[in-house]
C-alpha cells in the first residue's frame, strides 16, 4: 500500500490550514497519522468524546438518537413515545433498517412513529397530562403491547416535565412496564450519552424481572447487534449451528422479556460495545456474567471470534466451531476468489459511528482493498486505542471530522470508496466518488457473519466497479458562473 507517514501529515496540516488560528489548534488534536510506535503501543492521541466545534458541520447524532434511535427502538414488542415536536422523533423513525419478526402494528412496532407532537401551549402548560392519555390511547390500539418506553427530546427537559412521576403512575393504572428514559438531545456532546443513559434504565427499570423456565450451559446473550438488514439473524444461525442457545438478543429483534432474563446467560457476547459496554460491565458486576467483544465482519475476523467464543466452552462446542468453519471455509474462499481481483489494492476510507470503522477493516481486507483513512462519529479513547493496531503504518485516524475535511482527504488520497453514514451519501455522489452508507447498509444486507460476507462483497465490488462513475462530471464546489444564475 506504500502509506507515507511524512506525506499524509503534511496533507493533514495542509487540510487544516483553510481555518482560523484558533480552529485550527483544536481540529490538530482530532488528528493522527498511524506510526510504529503507536501501532505497537496502542497509544492514541486523538482527543475524542468531547464537544463539536460550534460553526462546523459535524456528522454526529444527539442523546435522543442514541437512547432511541438505537437502543430502545428495535425493541418490537414495546411502543416507544417521542416525546417532544414530532421533528426527532420522524428522524429517528426514518434512518434505521431494524429487522423484526412479526406482524407490524401487532405484536412488532419498530417501524411506527409515536409522537406527542409539542405544540406551543404543551411548552407553555407543560406536557404530562398530555403524556397519559397518549399511553391510554397505546394499550387500546395496540393491545398487544407488553410496554412503553417515553423517549424525552430536548423541549421536555428545558420545561422540566416529571416523566418519572407520569410513568409511575401510569404503569400501575395499565398494568405494564412504561420506562421513561431522560434522553433529550441536549445532554453529552454526541449520541454516545444516549446510548448510556437508555442502558442505564434497561437496568433500573427492565433488568431482571422475569426467570427463564430452565436455564443451560450453553445459554449466551447477544448484546448490541440492531439487526440491521438481518445481521443479528445472520450471527445466531452461526452461534446455534456451533451449540449455544441464544435466550435473547438485544435490541435487534428483540422483545422485553428478552431483556427481562438476560441476566440469567452464562456469558455476553457484544458486538457493538460503544453503545452496550455500560450494560455488559453492569451485568458482570451485578450478576458475574463475563463478556466477550466479538467481530463477525469477513471471514478472518468471524473465524477468530468463532474460536475465541468456543475455547470458554467445552470440547463439544470447540468441535462443532471447527467443524463449522471447515465446512463454510470454501465458500468463503469462492467469493474472495470471484471478488478480490476486481477490488485489489481499491483505497477505502471509513467514518462510521463508534463501532464499525474499527470492526469492518477486516472484510475490507478480505477483499485486498487498503483503508488509507479511518475515524468515529462519537467514539471514546478506548475505541482508537483498538482500532490503531488494525490500521496500516501512515493510515490517517480522525475524530468528528467535519464536511470540509473529509471531502479534503478524499481528494488528497485520491479515494476509491468512502464507508460513512446518510449525511454524507449525497456529497460525495456529486463528487463522484463511490459511496457505501455504512449505518444501514445502504438498504442491503446483512453484512454480518458468513452469509452477510456474501452480500458485503457483492455490494462492494457493485459500487466501486459501477459504470455510473464514468458518467458523473465530478463537482467539489459550485464554479462562478453557475452561482450567478
Amino acid at each position: 500500500m506504500g502509506l507515507n507517514i511524512e506525506e499524509n501529515q503534511k496533507r493533514v496540516a495542509e487540510i487544516l490550514e483553510a481555518y482560523p488560528k484558533k480552529a485550527r489548534k483544536d481540529r490538530e488534536k482530532h488528528f493522527q497519522v498511524a506510526t510504529d510506535h503507536a501501532i505497537d503501543c496502542g497509544t492514541c492521541a486523538v482527543k475524542s468524546n468531547i464537544k463539536s466545534r460550534p460553526g462546523v458541520m459535524t456528522p454526529r447524532g444527539c442523546a435522543y438518537a442514541g437512547s432511541k434511535g438505537v437502543v430502545w427502538g428495535p425493541i418490537k414488542d414495546m411502543v416507544h413515545i417521542s416525546h417532544g415536536p414530532v421533528g426527532c422523533g420522524q428522524y429517528s423513525w426514518g434512518t434505521r433498517r431494524n429487522f423484526a419478526n412479526g406482524t407490524l402494528g401487532i405484536d412488532n412496532f419498530t417501524a411506527m412513529q409515536i409522537s406527542s407532537d409539542f405544540q406551543e401551549t404543551d411548552i407553555v402548560f407543560g406536557g404530562d397530562k398530555k403524556l397519559a392519555v397518549i399511553m391510554r390511547e397505546i394499550t387500546e390500539m395496540f393491545p398487544l403491547a407488553k410496554g412503553i418506553s417515553v423517549q424525552s427530546e430536548c423541549p421536555v427537559g428545558l420545561i422540566g416535565d416529571d416523566i418519572e412521576a407520569v410513568s409511575k403512575k401510569m404503569s400501575k393504572e395499565l398494568a405494564m412496564p412504561i420506562v421513561p428514559v431522560r434522553c433529550e438531545g441536549f445532554r453529552g456532546v454526541s449520541q454516545s450519552l444516549g446510548h448510556h443513559i437508555a442502558n442505564d434504565a434497561i437496568r433500573d427499570f427492565v433488568m431482571g424481572r422475569a426467570e427463564l423456565a430452565e436455564t443451560g450451559p450453553y445459554d449466551v446473550n447477544i448484546i448490541g447487534d440492531y439487526n440491521i438488514g438481518g445481521d443479528a439473524w445472520a450471527s445466531r444461525i452461526l452461534l446455534e449451528e456451533m451449540g449455544l442457545r441464544v435466550i435473547a438478543q438485544w435490541s435487534g429483534d428483540g422483545s422485553l422479556n428478552e431483556l427481562e432474563v438476560a441476566h440469567k446467560a452464562k456469558l455476553n457476547l457484544i458486538h457493538c460495545h460503544r453503545s452496550m459496554n455500560y450494560m455488559v460491565d453492569h451485568m458482570e458486576r451485578a450478576y458475574g456474567i463475563p463478556w466477550l467483544e466479538y467481530n463477525f465482519f469477513g471471514p478472518t475476523k468471524t473465524y477468530e471470534s468463532l474460536r475465541a467464543i468456543a475455547v470458554l466452552f467445552d470440547e463439544t462446542i470447540q468441535e462443532n466451531c471447527e467443524r463449522m468453519i471447515a465446512g463454510y471455509k470454501p465458500v468463503m474462499d469462492a467469493v474472495i476468489h470471484k471478488y478480490r481481483p476486481r477490488l485489489e489494492n481499491k483505497t477505502v476510507m471509513l467514518m462510521i459511528g463508534g463501532l464499525r470503522s474499527r470492526h469492518t477493516i477486516g472484510a475490507y481486507e478480505d477483499l485486498g482493498m487498503d483503508i488509507v483513512a479511518s475515524g468515529y462519529e462519537f467514539a471514546h479513547k478506548d475505541d482508537y486505542e483498538k482500532m490503531l493496531p488494525m490500521l496500516a503504518e501512515g493510515t490517517i485516524v480522525m475524530d468528528d471530522p467535519t464536511a470540509y475535511e473529509l471531502e479534503e482527504i478524499t481528494k488528497k488520497l485520491n479515494i476509491d470508496l468512502v464507508g460513512s453514514g446518510v449525511k454524507e451519501k449525497y456529497v460525495y455522489h456529486k463528487m463522484g466518488v463511490p459511496f457505501r452508507q455504512m449505518h444501514s447498509w445502504d438498504y442491503s444486507g446483512p453484512y454480518h457473519g458468513f452469509d452477510g460476507f456474501k452480500v458485503f462483497a457483492k455490494d462492494m465490488d457493485m459500487t466501486v466497479n459501477s459504470p455510473v462513475w464514468d458518467l458523473v462530471a465530478p463537482k467539489s464546489r459550485v464554479q462562478p458562473e453557475e452561482a450567478s444564475v
